[in-house]
């Protein structure tokens, strides 16, 4: 957790990008994700030179050469100066200089060589406007203590936030709350490859890291075990630079050193070498409009022909997954039910040719204030072999925050995210930990659960029935209330004694006049 004092001066800072004239919250955390990188690099020359002094051997890998860089004014100056212990003690006017002359084409120059994630930084851009504001957040930077993975890490989790409050740039934000459900009913294993193909800001693979230290703590005493957490576990593809960025920089704060964040249009792009390559797919993807035929891969045509994005990403989740893989993936409501022949095809795909094991629906205001649209989370094993039975169904009707454009949470802070222990009364206000607990008994106590509960089974031959509808309300009963009946003589002795009534004043009102 964050401290209120580290709070104030991250909110401090971004009220001085905002005044300085930089508005856009994704350009300021670039901004600050450069910085971070800048130290890290410190850090890791640092870590080299400390192992070469104490083995009394040559640096393996310097990341900083020596000499003087040959670009910038003034004939360049040493890469020394450009070290972030070097920097931070440097009078503003001077530090702006070596920053935004030095700095910068050096990290540009950096990823032609492929250092870690150094190939990000390839269009890094310094928009900082004054060597005030710079001298100001390298001061926050500084004082953040960088070995404790948790502060770094929620740092850029509470800078990613306010992307999620200023409206047009909340689609790369899934809540962190239906995030870590998704991930807690997924349960990865230390064995897991997890991909997300719409990766965004990496929310849903720093969740499932977390999820992993949390619950599988023993796999980093194990090098086989640590050396694929860090390597070989995690991959994410996106087409914005900009998030590739801040999507690394949130993975390696969290203490995966070298996660798979790459380039890459996903439905464009054929995908030779990924197909049948993951056991766990964690995405959201974005599911508003089309692409033309010509711009969409042909391996995933040749699943489903369709210009839907919501629909080919779902024929993509089935060509990234390997057989026995599985996924939870939110889509928008519309592919439970779409009558399109390409809707269709998908969900018999999903229940006949692998297993759909179940639909959670998602309130509508989960993505408010810039989205109202219906989602749900939808959650499948990939086997090339059928194996559907039962499928599960939840109707989640609270997440813990109100639905209303101001999301405010509903709760104390300890009784939101999937792993409260709630009350009665609180389950009304987050139904997340219910979700998870009977995600569990979907092969138990579940099945016996009545189509009036909140959640509840439904079988295969059901659904096949039903055209492969996968819409809740298609198979939920709806409790009709018990109305009473009062006997008729009862009902006609009132209706007299109020005939009478009116009769009577109504002579009173003739008297009157």
């Amino acid at each position: 957790m964050l401290t209120g004092e580290l709070r104030s001066k991250i909110d401090a800072v971004w009220n001085a990008f905002w005044a300085g004239g930089i508005a856009n919250p994704i350009e300021v955390i670039e901004q600050i994700t450069y910085l971070l990188f800048m130290r890290g690099l410190d850090d890791a020359h640092t870590l080299e030179e400390n192992k070469a002094n104490r083995l009394k051997k040559p640096m393996e890998r310097r990341i900083f050469p020596e000499g003087k860089d040959k670009i910038g004014k003034g004939g360049g100056v040493p890469y020394e100066e450009m070290r972030w212990s070097r920097l931070k003690n440097k009078a503003p006017a001077e530090m702006y200089e070596i920053v935004a002359e030095h700095v910068f084409p050096f990290l540009r120059t950096m990823a032609e060589e492929g250092t870690a994630h150094a190939t990000h930084m390839k269009g890094a851009r310094f928009t900082i406007p004054t060597p005030a504001l710079l001298a100001k957040v390298v001061d926050l930077i500084a004082g953040i203590p960088m070995e404790d993975r948790d502060t770094k890490g929620d740092l850029y989790e509470y800078m990613l936030a306010k992307i999620a409050t200023a409206g047009q740039n909340g689609q790369f934000r899934t809540p962190r709350h239906i995030i870590a459900l998704m991930v807690e009913m997924m349960a990865p294993t230390p064995k897991d490859v997890i991909v997300d193909p719409a990766c965004g800001t990496c929310g849903f693979l720093v969740a499932a890291g977390e999820y992993l230290r949390d619950n599988h703590p023993k796999l980093f005493q194990d090098k086989e075990a640590r050396d694929h957490f860090n390597q070989e576990m995690f991959h994410g593809f996106d087409f914005d630079g900009t998030m590739l960025r801040i999507g690394s920089m949130n993975m390696t704060l969290h203490g995966v050193d070298d996660p798979d964040i790459r380039y890459k249009d996903s439905l464009s792009q054929e995908h030779g070498g990924d197909e049948d390559k993951y056991s766990l797919i964690l995405a959201n993807p974005p599911f508003a409009g089309a692409l033309d035929n010509d711009q969409v891969a042909k391996d995933l045509l040749a699943i489903v022909k369709t210009k839907k994005t919501e629909l080919l990403f779902m024929a993509l989740f089935l060509k990234l997954l390997k057989p026995g893989g599985r996924a939870a993936v939110i889509v928008p409501d519309g592919v439970l039910f779409g009558s399109s022949t390409a809707h269709k095809t998908i969900r018999k795909m999903l229940v006949e040719d692998h297993r759909l094991d179940g639909i959670v629906k998602l309130p509508s205001g989960v993505f408010r204030p810039y989205a109202g649209v219906s989602t749900a989370i939808v959650l499948f094993t990939k086997t090339n072999s059928g194996g559907t039975d039962q499928v599960w169904f939840y109707d989640c009707q609270a997440d813990g925050i109100s639905l209303d454009d101001k999301r405010t949470p509903l709760l104390a802070d300890d009784k939101l995210g999937p792993k409260a222990k709630l009350t009665e009364d609180e389950h009304a206000k987050n139904n997340l930990p219910d979700i998870a607990a009977r995600w569990k008994e979907r092969g138990g106590t579940e099945r016996k659960r009545p189509r009036t509960a909140q959640s509840f089974c439904v079988p295969k031959a059901e659904i096949v029935a039903a055209g492969y509808d996968l819409s809740i309300n298609r198979y939920r009963e709806v409790v009709h209330e018990a109305v009473e009946h009062r006997p008729p003589k009862e009902i006609i002795a009132e209706l007299k004694a109020l005939e009478k009534e009116i009769a009577g004043g109504l002579e009173e009102l003739e008297a009157m006049l």
